[in-house]
């Protein structure tokens, strides 16, 4: 490459910026989106947060995937190239933040101006400074008649130790502040560093499955450059393939003949494989491939929920296993791995970052896929130690060894958050304390605002934790936390059994001190759930050997007797009698089947 060349490519890196917006949930990062794409001409908004496209977003007015778009933004006659990528605020999507942040040289810090710091804004600025990224900090929804722009304003100083006039104010709502964050944008955040001439080094934050073009994988070139037709490799998996496709991402994809250093583009190579694209693989030419280092310091994602994953139809088996692989490909942070129950047959165990994502991975399989599934109670990891010291992580309850083997089990333990307001620090003790939690310190942040923190285990907060959290303390505490480490615990295995034969689908691991109880309320809620046969129903919750809760559903009766009227009573007697032997065998033969609101009945027990 000549040194024209060189020096052209340099000039036009000096005009990038790559940046994403990071937030807790619903502090106005997606409006915000809209107006930088409004004022920089990229798109013409017609409808609120035009970057979630998908239906369960807009829906449950949440971003749960992140969104690359490129804008150009003309200033004193100079033309910048902006990649943004907005990204989701809550906590089980922190996986996404975390590619986004990888993507980027800097970060737009959005903080409510009703709401102040929260929980996630504090874990998710730690990810960021991590990174060496620069943090702009900007108060959204100053035009609120309760906006507290000067309270908030203290606290991100207090927070980030920057000088209040490096904050910006502005409102997603009216657009106040856009032209201020565009400029602050060009001024602040560094232009992307790298080697045009390098061999090319691109790292891959994302990927989505087309159906006609197969595997799209989302790019930000590290070093080097890249042009439509070159023979590429990724490394990590070490697949060869032609680049048929490159381009940029605006809200369509746009294709380009050659992408250089600085750029974040996509890739369509007609791969048709999901296991074959890997997030956070490094993407080079096939010729360079063998003196190329794999871009280093890419996190694998660490689930912290499991649960089950069957098909309500047993032939629909490799079907599920395909869209899971799908769905992975625009989800990194989704785990699975087959497994088989004795109550459902095969399926998948799989894991998740929380709750929420949970049930918006069901979701897109019904929506996205067609498919109908029954997921199992879910449950957090385990470490089983046996007598000669032998260590076995253990994922589903029904893989738990027989306890006469077990020396002990440790499970894992959370550095948990809470900011709130000082009215609810009670309560919300009572709640953290209530689920083995071990205070560790409360700080004033200012005001009548307190960051409360906790050591708790994990299992305890998987169920329904959040929910309680924001009852007590009406929707004004956030919640945040990382993992730290395993404990040894005093757990046992709780099974459900129905007429005597165990549902391994409905087994769960519980603390020894909250057993009998949660094992009565499972026994309650079944009872109610489950549908009346021609024979009683035994609902029993067993530890071991031992039953420690009974619950009957009782048969429908009929009455037989009813069309012997007069003579002897012993007609009737032989009636009775008959249908009694009647019973028996059907209790010997019949099936109970349990719906699917049955293995969802413990997410719901107060």
């Amino acid at each position: 490459m000549s040194d024209t060349q060189n020096i052209t490519i340099f000039a036009a890196m000096k005009h990038i910026r790559n940046f994403c917006i990071i937030a807790h949930i619903d502090h106005g990062k997606s409006t915000l989106a809209d107006r930088l794409l409004e004022r920089t001409n990229t798109i013409q908004v017609t409808e609120g947060q035009m970057l979630d496209d998908m239906d369960l977003e807009r829906e449950r007015g949440i971003t749960i995937k992140s969104h690359a778009i490129q804008m150009e933004y003309v200033r004193d006659g100079e033309r910048y190239t902006l990649n943004l990528i907005d990204t989701p605020g809550h906590v089980d999507f922190s996986y996404e933040v975390s590619r986004s942040i990888a993507a980027c040289e800097g970060a737009l810090l959005v903080v409510d101006a009703t709401q102040g710091v929260q929980a996630q804004t504090i874990s998710n600025l730690y990810m960021a400074i991590d990174h060496d990224l620069e943090i702009i900090p900007v108060v959204n929804k100053c035009d609120m008649p309760n906006a507290m722009p000067d309270e908030v304003e203290d606290e991100i100083i207090d927070l980030l130790g920057c000088k209040r006039e490096e904050i910006i104010r502005a409102s997603g709502k009216t657009g106040q502040g856009v032209d201020d964050i565009l400029n602050a944008v060009v001024n602040r955040i560094p232009c992307p560093t790298g080697d045009e001439s390098a061999p090319l080094q691109a790292l891959i934050f994302d990927s989505v499955f087309n159906s006609f073009r197969g595997i799209i994988a989302y790019f930000k070139i590290v070093n080097g450059s890249i042009r439509k037709g070159d023979n590429v490799v990724f490394i990590n998996t070490g697949k060869e393939y032609n680049a048929d496709e490159i381009g940029v991402l605006k809200m369509d994809m746009v294709p380009r003949t050659e992408l250089h250093c600085g750029d974040v583009g996509y890739i369509v190579s007609g791969i048709k494989t999901a296991t074959e694209v890997k997030v956070g693989d490094t993407i080079t030419h096939v010729a360079t491939a063998s003196q190329t280092p794999a871009i280093a310091g890419f996190e694998e994602v660490k689930p912290m929920v499991f649960a089950g994953v069957y098909p309500i139809e047993t032939e629909d088996f490799e079907n599920l296993r395909a869209s899971l692989e799908k769905l992975q490909l625009n989800d990194a942070s989704l785990t699975f791995q087959p497994e088989s129950s004795v109550a459902l047959g095969f399926g998948f165990r799989c894991g998740f970052l929380g709750l929420l994502h949970m049930e918006i991975v069901q979701e897109r399989l019904d929506r996205e896929f067609n498919m109908d599934v029954i997921t199992t109670v879910p449950n957090v990891s385990y470490l089983v130690y046996d007598k000669q010291g032998t260590c076995k992580e253990v994922h589903n309850p029904a893989g738990m060894p027989d306890p006469t083997l077990i020396d002990h089990i440790e499970e894992p333990y959370i550095h948990a958050s809470v900011i709130t307001n000082t009215n609810y620090i009670g309560p919300i003790m009572t709640l953290c304390l209530g689920k083995r939690g071990e205070l560790i310190k409360q700080d004033f942040i200012s005001g009548n605002r307190v960051e409360i923190q906790f050591h708790m285990p994990l299992g305890e907060i998987v169920i329904d934790f959040y929910d309680k959290l924001k009852s007590i303390s009406k929707g004004y505490a956030s919640f945040d936390y990382h993992q730290d480490g395993f404990r040894p615990s005093r757990l046992v295995k709780l099974d459900i059994l129905l007429n005597g034969e165990p549902v391994d689908a409905l087994s769960t691991l519980t603390h020894v001190d909250n057993s009998v109880d949660f094992g009565r309320r499972m026994c309650e809620k079944l009872k109610e759930l489950l549908p009346r046969q021609q024979f009683d129903i035994a609902i029993q919750a067993a530890i071991g050997a031992k039953i420690i809760a009974r619950e009957t559903v009782k048969q429908v009766r009929k009455d037989v007797t009813a069309k012997c009227y007069g003579g002897d009573v012993s007609r009737k007697r032989k009636l009775l009698e008959k249908q009694k032997r009647g019973k028996k065998r059907m209790k010997q033969i019949g099936n109970v089947q349990v719906p699917q609101k049955a293995f969802l009945a413990v997410l719901k027990l107060d």
